[in-house]
């Protein structure tokens, strides 16, 4: 039976890495506090893992008590909100106010001197505000593949991103996960952790990999960027998304996505998960549809 401990809290509980944190956290037998925007749609995903709580960065109405009897965070920031100032800093001072004494906060590799990024601001808060944390500057992760691009792969047989012949040293969110359940575990405190697998691969190569699991030819087209902005605009992605993905591959395409870091070896004495693996472990989400109902059906 898991051990109730709702001073740990967990935003981003559904998505990849605060959910791969909330498997790791229950792995080692604790049950942590889920930071969500609807209990009742999220009960389903994360029902008998955590306990579940109402927030929203948005409303700060939500925070205090969200914040109530917290010790430790793992913070995550929603893609879709960078306004750090007006949402982040007022939520990090309450947590402070409130008495939390560790934040880890998933980060992005070398936002430390990339001051343009949102993750960037929130890591200066932090520090501004003097609560212990730690940074998970995290690489490109692999379940981009499998969620942001997984129409391209499944449907028409491509990776389509702008990211030229660069490197990228992926990561697996399941890792991130581990290792941010074992700072919490084991409260590290003022550390920044550069986080990516143990291969730095260009997106031909993942095409490679990926036709090589999935049993079928995959291509990397590596579209300009005007093409790639213009083509997902017709898809209903928004510009503001659009432009934050063409800033990902820009880096790619420049050969500064590819640092390959020894953390989650020194971390958590084993390996990185290798992209192959990743790709093995899901190839289900990248079977044509039909395929995948067929074969469900089959299995029923």
């Amino acid at each position: 039976m898991l051990e109730q401990k709702p001073e740990i809290l967990i935003t981003g509980a559904t998505g990849n890495v605060g959910l791969e944190t909330l498997k790791a956290l229950n792995s080692a037998g604790v049950m942590p506090l889920a930071a969500v925007r609807d209990p009742q749609k999220a009960r389903a995903k994360l029902e008998g893992k955590a306990l579940l709580t109402r927030f929203d960065f948005t409303d700060p109405r939500t925070y205090t008590g969200t914040l109530t009897g917290v010790k430790q965070m793992l913070l995550v920031r929603p893609p879709e909100i960078a306004r750090v100032d007006r949402y982040f800093r007022p939520f990090l001072e309450e947590a402070k106010a409130a008495g939390v004494q560790q934040v880890v906060f998933l980060s992005l590799l070398g936002a430390e001197s990339n001051p343009v990024v949102p993750h960037h601001k929130i890591e200066k808060v932090l520090l501004e505000l003097d609560i212990p944390y730690v940074f998970l500057r995290a690489s490109f992760f692999m379940q981009n593949l499998s969620t942001t691009h997984l129409e391209d792969i499944r449907d028409r047989d491509d990776v389509f991103v702008p990211a030229g012949n660069g490197k990228t040293s992926f990561i697996d969110a399941r890792d991130i996960g581990a290792v941010a359940s074992k700072a919490l575990l084991e409260g590290h405190q003022n550390v920044a952790y550069d986080l990516s697998g143990d291969e730095a691969l260009t997106y031909g190569k993942v095409a490679q990999i990926l036709s090589e699991e999935l049993g079928r030819p995959i291509g990397y087209s590596h579209p300009g960027i005007l093409k790639f902005a213009l083509e997902e605009r017709t898809r209903g992605v928004s510009w503001p998304f659009i432009g934050v993905m063409v800033g990902i591959y820009s880096v790619a395409a420049l050969g500064r996505a590819g640092r390959v870091t020894p953390t989650i070896r020194e971390l958590l004495k084993r390996p990185a998960t290798t992209l192959r693996q990743f790709i093995h472990d899901h190839k289900v989400l990248w079977m044509p549809l039909k395929t995948a109902n067929q074969e469900t059906t089959h299995e029923d």
